[in-house]
């Protein structure tokens, strides 16, 4: 079945429930589920439930896609996201997101736990995403691929400097610290090996994870204003003299989500 078509009966199941179209898109990666707790929901779907939508099944990922207001802002929300090392594809990660811009949003705030690949980062840190760095080895818009639309899209501002901007003055008025830098995404599940995170390092990474470049590619083509923040829930293998376990990067975030739950609502009102 073409794409377009699959939108259409993934809105058609939705936007009966919905009074007003969301004009943001929130993704919440692993462990940061809690602010979808905040939102004042309207109606929710489970993923399953959606035609077209596949289930989350990544620990710390509930799967729903949450509509209400958070701020006096319009939302649609994924409360939970889809990852390739899951087995999903490109195309099925980014199909949400299609989703969710036919149904009004032009502005995405995706965020994610990720590895400190930067040695002056700690546990605990917010990283606001000023670019990224794809090492999946894919790309959902291949030409080619059902999202692909053949064309080649500029990449030098994808994270919006305006929206990067703001985030900045809604962590100084918080009075809390924001990092900024480079996300690298790759596939996982493994977490990376010392040898791979000093590469990564070299190459100018400040954070490294499993998710988020695809997400962002789709919302580039589109068109869409991005801010992506990275939480910085462990420091990369080899930095410190300690095993990684995602049981441990789950745990992290939700006792370090408040601090970027509380950084989104403060700058929610001047996107």
């Amino acid at each position: 079945m073409p794409l377009a078509d699959r939108i259409d009966q993934a809105i058609a199941h939705i936007r009966p429930s919905l009074s007003e179209q969301p004009d943001i898109a929130l993704i919440l990666g692993s462990g940061l589920g809690g602010l979808a707790e905040r939102l004042n929901i309207e109606t929710s779907f489970e993923y399953a439930d959606i035609p077209h939508f596949k289930a989350s099944g990544a620990p710390g990922h509930t799967g729903r896609l949450l509509f209400g207001t958070l701020a006096g802002r319009k939302l649609v929300c994924m409360q939970g996201r889809l990852h390739n090392y899951e087995g999903h594809t490109p195309d099925e990660i980014v199909f949400p997101l299609q989703v969710m811009y036919a149904l009004g949003a032009r502005t995405l705030i995706v965020t994610n736990a990720a590895g400190g690949v930067n040695l002056g980062y700690a546990v605990g840190d917010i990283m606001l995403i000023s670019d990224h760095i794809n090492f999946f080895g894919a790309n959902p818009l291949t030409i080619g691929s059902e999202q692909g639309l053949g064309n080649f899209v500029d990449m030098s501002y994808t994270y919006t400097p305006a929206l990067r901007t703001e985030a900045h003055r809604a962590a100084e008025a918080l009075g809390l610290t924001l990092r900024e830098g480079v996300y690298l995404g790759l596939r996982g599940p493994n977490f990376e090996t010392p040898a791979e995170i000093r590469a990564f390092r070299t190459w100018g990474a400040d954070a490294v994870g499993m998710s988020t470049v695809f997400e962002v590619l789709a919302a580039a083509q589109r068109g869409m204003r991005v801010l992506g923040l990275s939480l910085i829930t462990n420091m990369a293998a080899g930095i410190l003299d300690e095993p990684l376990s995602g049981e441990d990067v789950i745990r992290t975030s939700k006792i370090a989500a408040r601090d970027m739950e509380s950084l989104i609502i403060g700058l929610l009102p001047n996107l």
